[in-house]
């Protein structure tokens, strides 16, 4: 996988669009001036989380003996879901959690931002090629932007495209992320044929 794609990989996974209505929601009873300043601290918090993920997990994976085959089954299957859930939301809520006051961490950080969909796909790209983790860490960094870019124009994106707007993208987010989940568990499947044949 290229850098490029894994990037676009994270930036599906960390679903901004997605995510806009959850942000608008929770600082609705925030002052505005303390919008910003509220957003890029849950956003770094998010990033830290998730780098974490990125040199910590596959020793975690390790300790436990999970193989290469396994978890990208694994990460397939937890993206399907995911990319399920984009294109066919849940009817009530979305997920969405209510929250009293400022939100600190949780749930714009966690697990808005840095969700297990996104600790998944960090776990699997720095397990399966460990040797390439400036490469993950850029790619990573990238998604990050972008999504942050993008969240924190929040309030103007959601006049300007509307619910419609934001549910259509999403929905376009959700079948690009099938197409790529299904091509992980092809090929998890496929090499636990090989090693299992050889």
């Amino acid at each position: 996988m290229s850098v490029f794609s894994a990037a676009m990989l994270l930036f599906l996974v960390l679903d901004p669009f997605g995510n806009l209505p959850f942000f608008v929601a929770a600082l609705e009873p925030v002052e505005r001036s303390r919008h910003t300043r509220i957003i890029i601290r849950e956003l770094l918090i998010a990033l830290a989380v998730l780098v974490a993920f990125l040199f910590v997990g596959r020793h975690v994976l390790a300790l436990l003996g999970i193989s290469e085959p396994a978890l990208t089954v694994a990460g397939g299957t937890v993206l399907f879901l995911i990319a399920i859930r984009m294109v066919f939301p849940p009817q009530k809520g979305h997920g969405a959690e209510e929250v009293e006051g400022e939100p600190f961490i949780v749930p714009l950080a966690i697990p808005y931002v840095a969700g297990p969909s996104a600790m998944a796909t960090v776990l699997l790209l720095s397990s399966r090629e460990p040797a390439r983790w400036p490469e993950w860490l850029a790619a990573l960094f990238v998604a990050w932007l972008a999504s942050s870019l993008i969240i924190s124009m929040s309030a103007f994106l959601g006049r300007h495209l509307g619910r419609k707007g934001l549910i259509a993208i999403e929905r376009l987010m959700g079948m690009l992320l099938v197409a790529i989940a299904t091509q992980m568990l092809m090929t998890g499947i496929a090499h636990f044929w090989r090693s299992g044949s050889g």
